[in-house]
């Protein structure tokens, strides 16, 4: 059986949260619609002319990008532009868009993760350039049975609930008594209709932070025995964990700014890239950011960084990281293509394991926009 669109997507939102993105960012369904059957899914990094025709042949009738397609409302559909032709192509071929842009360079394990493990950034320590998004808390109160306070505290934890700084599976337990009268058409699992029932019950109490409560509270009711639970799930004033954008941390060996970049034109796959700053110049800590990254030559110098690469610097801001001591590799905004292999390999996985003939496919062209003569 083949997935809906709208179960496509939400798989790619547990990889990329749509609340992680920048604001007014253009993300999620730009063109389509998602309910409707996907035989195949298509990423890309951008949606060109080229990749619909990929589309097209390859039978995918939804495409997830990393680049949107509309970037600003439109006060007219023409058909004689370029951008117009497009979206006609698309529609008469049935071809859904969905875009994940900045929620996927943010996501833990998205874009700017992907380039750091390609730099030799250590995973360890290894922190974001600049905060977008700080995950609120709940605190999850549940009343359970002595006899299921194991089994539901387990159901819990393995949400990712319990989590306080580098602390897992933390949690509160009190032994008390809980009280309640079955009603007329029950079926309670201790006790009979009209008769008051005592039983010995464990509070459990749990941080739960916001991106996972539903699937925290999903999980704990399916291992509940109670036919009604009693709970509460409220904010508590403490500081979650951040998420932003970049990343920044120590390299995993130590090397100069000339041979981490022959080494990184290798690993990008890129004809050439620039640098800002002396060969000679040891590299021990790096920064990195997926996309433009002239205005966080700032944050990676707050961050200790010997050098940031990223895409797109200018000729000023190159100038001002040299005034600063600070090197730059400029190694194109192309290279976010990484994110192609990984969001087709995350997708795959999840289809396969909801038995799915859904699949997924990275799209083979280049979207470079340049030619390097």
């Amino acid at each position: 059986m083949f997935a809906n669109g709208a179960t496509i997507v939400q798989y790619m939102e547990q990889l990329a949260p749509k609340h992680y993105a920048v604001e007014n960012d253009k993300i999620g369904l730009q063109l389509g619609t998602l309910n409707k059957t996907v035989n195949k899914v298509l990423v890309a990094l951008d949606v060109t002319d080229e990749v619909v025709e990929e589309a097209i042949a390859e039978g995918a009738n939804l495409i997830i990008a990393h680049h949107a397609i509309i970037y600003r409302p439109l006060a007219k559909l023409d058909t004689s532009t370029p951008a117009g032709k497009l979206y006609e192509k698309l529609i008469k071929n049935d071809i859904t868009v969905y875009i994940s842009h900045t929620n996927l360079d943010v996501a833990d394990g998205g874009v700017n993760d992907w380039l750091a493990d390609q730099i030799g950034i250590q995973a360890d320590g290894r922190a974001c350039l600049e905060e977008i998004h700080t995950d609120k808390l709940y605190k999850l109160v549940v009343f359970v049975p002595e006899s299921h306070h194991e089994a539901v505290l387990e159901a819990i934890w393995r949400t990712g609930a319990g989590e306080i700084g580098n602390y897992g599976n933390c949690s509160f337990n009190i032994k008390g008594t809980g009280t309640f009268k079955p009603g007329e058409d029950t079926q309670p699992f201790i006790g009979s209709e009209g008769k008051l029932e005592r039983v010995d019950e464990v509070r459990i109490e749990i941080i739960v932070p916001y991106s996972i409560h539903r699937k925290t509270v999903s999980a704990m009711l399916k291992a509940h025995p109670y036919e009604e639970v009693a709970y509460d799930l409220y904010p508590v004033d403490l500081r979650g964990r951040s998420f932003g954008l970049g990343r920044a941390g120590k390299l995993e060996e130590p090397t100069t700014l000339g041979e981490l970049a022959l080494r990184l034109k290798a690993a990008f796959e890129v004809p050439m890239l620039r640098i800002v700053g002396p060969a000679d110049h040891p590299i021990r800590k790096a920064a990195v950011l997926g996309g433009s990254g002239a205005r966080y030559v700032r944050h990676a110098i707050f961050a200790g960084a010997d050098v940031l690469v990223t895409g797109d610097i200018d000729y000023h801001t190159a100038h001002d990281a040299l005034a600063a001591g600070m090197t730059i590799i400029d190694a194109g905004h192309n290279i976010e293509k990484v994110m192609k292999e990984k969001v087709a390999e995350w997708l795959n996985a999840k289809l396969k394991d909801s038995k799915s003939d859904t699949v997924t496919a990275a799209s083979k062209l280049a979207t470079e926009p340049f030619t390097f003569v």
